[in-house]
């Protein structure tokens, strides 16, 4: 009598370009803004104070809404950049633009009240995640070879680098 022993089919688990990596981060952080945006609405008066005229300390104007969409824009134009620009513009921009971010939503803190405290911790605390995420991502980008062809040629897709078993 023989024994079968199987293993088990195990899922496959492709490698994820760091760009679609990317990508998906600074998607995570847009969906992650707008609904602690809409969140915020939530809370007791604060309707009334943007009816008012006032966001935080600021009068709500023209040159003000155009401030928050730029804020806004700027992640939503890096789902499409992470996935469109050549490799060593896009590591310097994610890094460039993740460090920018932190400081800016680490300020959605100012002015919150201590009965908040626990909610800002979490929601500042979950986006710096995704930045610092952002960071590691480009920071690690692998690296190519470059050959004189490639370099020469300006070309941005270098070959990959190959391993050799001895």
């Amino acid at each position: 009598m023989t024994i079968r022993t199987t293993t088990p089919n195990l899922l496959d688990n492709p490698p994820i370009p760091v760009q679609a990596k990317l990508a998906a981060a600074w998607t995570s952080l847009m969906f992650l803004v707008i609904y602690i945006d809409y969140f915020h609405l939530y809370q007791p008066g604060e309707i009334d104070v943007i009816r008012g005229g006032d966001i935080f300390e600021f009068d709500i104007s023209g040159t003000l809404m155009t401030i928050f969409f730029v804020i806004i824009a700027i992640p939503a134009l890096m789902v499409l950049l992470s996935m469109t620009l050549p490799a060593r513009v896009n590591r310097a921009t994610n890094l460039v633009v993740a460090s920018l971010y932190i400081p800016i939503m680490v300020f959605n803190a100012a002015g919150a009240s201590w009965d908040w405290a626990f909610y800002y911790a979490i929601t500042i605390g979950v986006e710096v995640l995704i930045l610092a995420f952002v960071l590691r991502a480009a920071w690690t980008w692998p690296r190519g070879v470059a050959s004189p062809v490639t370099t020469a040629a300006g070309v941005y897709q270098e070959p990959l680098q190959t391993q050799h078993h001895a």
